[in-house]
């Protein structure tokens, strides 16, 4: 009869040590930092993304799929800017970055380019979690999944391992370390670096986006159907060689 009275109290002892194991479960520890990642450090609980509105008319899924464009931002301009929705756990906090993932984008052979190709679940929390060291804004992540991923990818977890898997190997020299001996950093100057310092990179698939007062934004890189390196289509590679660049330095 001891025997039966102590069988409820075991129960409820295996209840409770199961209840605490998934709750351990769930405070997942925070992704090792990636280079570019100079300090990353990140909350306990994160919030839920955005759902964006999409509307009919953002929706390109009819579009053939030509090469892939691999964005990688400098995030201490766009922190500069405001964080632009892409910054928030770079620019809001004791974070330190310089180059950051933006996304894996399928591209056309012109505009219109694919977007939102169907409609778009959650990405799951730990998946987002995953993702912020190289991608430092929750509702960024949720963003590249449903206007980019959608359009070649089955899952989340699919096209963010894809893309983990062109960005993390990728050595990101530091903007400044590659100007002249004048002390500028021209166009063609980073990307002699980036092809310089990336071997089987051809300079001719480096994309530079600036801001219309010469700001560095972010680079691209063209990617073919296979997600090797390819030159862009149209010998399109952003701004030319000679344009000096200004880079917002990253914060001490």
């Amino acid at each position: 009869m001891k025997g039966l009275e102590t069988w409820p109290m075991l129960v409820l002892g295996v209840l409770l040590a199961g209840l605490m194991s998934a709750c351990r479960q769930m405070e997942l520890p925070a992704p090792a930092p990636t280079e570019g990642a100079i300090a990353c450090r990140l909350p306990h609980r994160i919030s839920r993304p955005h759902m964006e509105r999409v509307d009919a008319d953002d929706v390109v899924a009819d579009r053939p799929i030509r090469f892939h464009m691999l964005a990688i931002t400098w995030m201490p301009q766009t922190c500069a800017a405001g964080g632009d929705g892409q910054g928030d756990l770079a620019c809001n906090s004791a974070n330190r970055f310089g180059w950051t993932l933006h996304g894996l984008w399928p591209n056309s052979d012109g505009r219109p380019y694919p977007r939102y190709c169907r409609p778009a679940e959650e990405v799951r929390a730990a998946t987002i979690r995953g993702e912020l060291c190289r991608i430092p804004s929750v509702d960024l992540v949720q963003h590249e999944w449903a206007a980019h991923g959608t359009c070649g990818w089955d899952t989340p977890e699919a096209y963010f391992a894809q893309a983990a898997s062109l960005y993390d190997p990728l050595v990101k020299p530091e903007p400044m370390t590659l100007a002249g001996a004048d002390g500028q950093l021209t166009a063609g100057e980073l990307r002699d670096g980036w092809a310089s310092a990336n071997p089987g990179l051809p300079r001719e698939a480096i994309y530079i986006a600036v801001t219309d007062d010469s700001q560095l934004r972010e680079i691209r890189l063209c990617l073919d159907l296979e997600f090797q390196p390819r030159t862009c289509p149209n010998g399109d590679v952003g701004v030319g060689d000679r344009r000096v660049l200004q880079v917002t330095p990253s914060r001490a």
